[in-house]
């Protein structure tokens, strides 16, 4: 009898467990509409800044690209082409709720520096394929199919990855498994440490849930929905393993992830070479508008001091 009820205990509480992690799996990683290039999961209406509108595409000459995701996505890019053909080349990447389009007016100013630039879709996102977004984990391999695809096009092309909230992350972990010598450097605007500790301070402030026993939940219940666990996008446990330049931008003001996460990654990060950029009073991806002069001369300047020779 009492084995009995303590099975009926361990079944009930896994089905409850799977409920609960499956809803907010669910509420912060599924597309709300496959169809829909404006779709986001739930939980990025939360925590987005509406009022941010869509910039204007960049009045240069453009061409869309593709490209097979290892799990079968057909996924989506375009490429902007500056005034002058160049070996320099921008991937700019996108944050969590957003698409490409939200990664235009940066592309606006690399193009003017002469950059040919590549503004993917990530997947789930925009044009691209995808349900569930993975915080940066299969994004990060996504990006790798990119600059494979760039350098079929030049093989001596110099990259450059510049990611913004999610799409920062994306480009630690792209950096950090990456094997190409045409990496140059890595621009990072406000990464999270951990999609695991940034979604449980959220789960706190949009529901005033703690993250015990919730977030386990969610972590195990992802595996089975995304193939990938909400703890496994860590760019802290690939920011050791870079080794080009990187620059690691923050807003001191920023509530969604806290100012403290860069300075735990920078801390972490390997790279001979590697710089902190405090955009005193700037929000959660905010630091461009605050001081766009400031912002894009300090990366354009980091990236010529830098990286290697474009010549």
């Amino acid at each position: 009898m009492l084995r009995s009820i303590t099975f009926l205990i361990s079944a009930l509480t896994i089905m409850i467990g799977y409920l609960i992690g499956s809803y907010f799996v669910d509420f912060a990683l599924k597309r709300v509409d496959i169809n829909d290039i404006n779709s986001a999961p739930p939980a990025a209406e939360n925590i987005r800044d509406n009022s941010i509108i869509v910039p204007e595409r960049p009045n240069f000459a453009s061409e869309n690209w593709t490209t097979i995701s290892e799990d079968g996505l057909n996924l989506n890019a375009t490429h902007f082409l500056p005034d002058k053909q160049s070996r320099r080349w921008a991937i700019l990447v996108h944050g969590y709720g957003r698409d490409q389009r939200y990664a235009w007016d940066y592309a606006e100013a690399y193009l003017k520096q002469g950059y040919e630039v590549l503004t993917p879709d990530l997947r789930a996102a925009g044009t691209s394929e995808g349900i569930y977004v993975t915080m940066g984990d299969k994004e990060s391999d996504d990006i790798l199919l990119w600059i494979e695809k760039i350098l079929q096009v030049d093989s001596q092309a110099e990259i450059i990855l510049h990611g913004v909230s999610m799409g920062a992350a994306t480009v630690i972990m792209t950096a950090s498994k990456s094997q190409s010598l045409n990496l140059k450097a890595v621009i990072e605007d406000c990464a999270y440490t951990n999609a695991f500790d940034m979604f449980s301070m959220q789960l706190n402030k949009i529901f005033n849930l703690p993250s015990f026993p919730i977030m386990n939940f969610v972590d195990i219940v992802s595996k089975f929905k995304t193939g990938i666990s909400i703890s496994e996008a860590a760019p802290i446990n690939y920011v050791k393993n870079i080794n080009v330049p990187i620059l690691f931008i923050h807003g001191t003001e920023d509530k969604l992830v806290p100012y403290y996460m860069m300075q735990e990654l920078y801390d972490a990060c390997h790279s001979p070479v590697k710089e902190i950029f405090s955009a005193e009073g700037a929000e959660h991806a905010g630091s461009k508008n605050l001081n766009p002069n400031s912002y894009y001369r300090r990366i354009f300047s980091f990236i010529d001091q830098y990286a290697e020779d474009y010549d």
